[in-house]
């Protein structure tokens, strides 16, 4: 592969309209979008801490601090409070309406803004597939899903979708559904490694394909979990749009472990370049 940044920018992009790059989204793509939710960890926790008073140790801490609300007063607290939170619809930036109009198989969602859903739809030719905490009485289910407009359908219909949306944390949009504290993740974490919480449409979709990381930091054990168990069994190649300067020693590790190449650069000089590279 060459390393000429005019050459993988290219590759990227003939790889992209073909639909074998698939776009996994972190929440650096909402910061992009210029939204006014938060648009890291740190400025959920922050969020959070303004609506219910946090301890120390929660503090900064967007799961732990989901923890101690759910907890201390009650899931369905939490979740009206993320509503909250994310009630302001997010405006899709040109990449997001780039991603949209190019129609890719799958697309990986993993913050809670609304941006790409709204990026998609002008069209009807997507569903969407979100993961969903399992605290809610009678909850059996890792995910649910959605069709076009919004509505719960059956996991069969999604399936067939040319457009697959897949947010594996939730989303605001359309039904408040919210992966978020310690204990959503600990049941996940403890299946996810034999894929159970992963939908097997995502599963097909990623075959003999490569992803594309797009506003994604993996300074968080559990952001690099759903990435390594995302990937999994995908041939590649995968990119990802970093700025590389202040990556931690566990970024660096999965980046190799995953034959990633890093494209260095702020996302948005990536996103002005892509369509010129088309």
């Amino acid at each position: 592969m060459s390393d000429d940044p005019g050459t993988i920018l290219s590759d990227i992009a003939r790889r992209l309209r073909a639909g074998a790059l698939l776009p996994y989204l972190g929440c650096g793509m909402a910061e992009l979008a210029c939204a006014t939710v938060p648009t890291t960890p740190r400025a959920l926790a922050e969020a959070l801490g303004g609506k219910v008073a946090l301890p120390k140790r929660a503090r900064g801490n967007c799961w732990a601090a989901a923890q101690f609300i759910e907890s201390h007063r009650h899931r369905a607290t939490l979740d009206a409070l993320m509503s909250q939170i994310y009630a302001t619809p997010v405006a899709p930036s040109p990449l997001h309406r780039l991603l949209a109009g190019l129609a890719p198989p799958l697309i990986v969602d993993t913050w809670y803004d609304d941006a790409m859903h709204a990026a998609l739809s002008e069209r009807r030719d997507w569903a969407e597939m979100q993961g969903i905490s399992r605290a809610r009485p009678g909850e059996a289910r890792w995910f649910r899903a959605y069709d076009a407009a919004g509505q719960p359908c059956a996991l069969a219909t999604a399936e067939t979708a040319p457009i697959l949306l897949y947010k594996p944390h939730g989303g605001a949009v359309p039904a408040g559904n919210f992966l978020i504290t310690d204990a959503d993740y600990v049941e996940v974490l403890t299946e996810i490694d034999i894929q159970t919480p992963i939908p097997d449409a995502v599963k097909q979709r990623r075959r003999d394909r490569g992803f594309l990381f797009l506003g994604c930091r993996f300074d968080d054990q559990v952001l690099r979990t759903f990435a390594r168990q995302i990937l999994k069994y995908s041939s590649g190649p995968h990119y990802a749009v970093l700025e590389a300067a202040d990556l931690t020693r566990n970024e660096h590790r999965l980046l190799d472990e995953l034959g990633m190449t890093v494209l260095p650069g702020p996302l948005g000089a990536f996103a002005e370049a892509l369509p010129a590279s088309g």
